[in-house]
């Protein structure tokens, strides 16, 4: 266990930074397949705005890589299109 006052505080903040990272990236996984199952073409598009803000602030913040944000935001864009 760590002894100086600020490696304990590293500590907290290491481990809040990792729940809010956890959460944001389950919720973004979760609209995207919300996103997949959309039947509906107008609703398609509404969803898929929001879903490219989430996975843009996810590489933004380095929870994805920069490839996988723009390789997602391109086959959930080509599958938007399709409908």
């Amino acid at each position: 266990m760590a002894n100086h006052k600020s490696a304990l505080k590293r500590i907290r903040s290491n481990e809040a930074k990792r729940l809010r990272n956890r959460y944001q990236h389950k919720t973004t996984r979760t609209f995207i397949k919300r996103l997949r199952d959309a039947t509906d073409k107008t609703e398609a598009q509404k969803l898929l705005g929001e879903v490219l803000g989430m996975v843009d602030k996810l590489a933004k913040n380095n929870i994805i890589h920069n490839n996988k944000a723009a390789n997602l935001k391109s086959s959930l864009t080509k599958r938007v299109n399709a409908l």
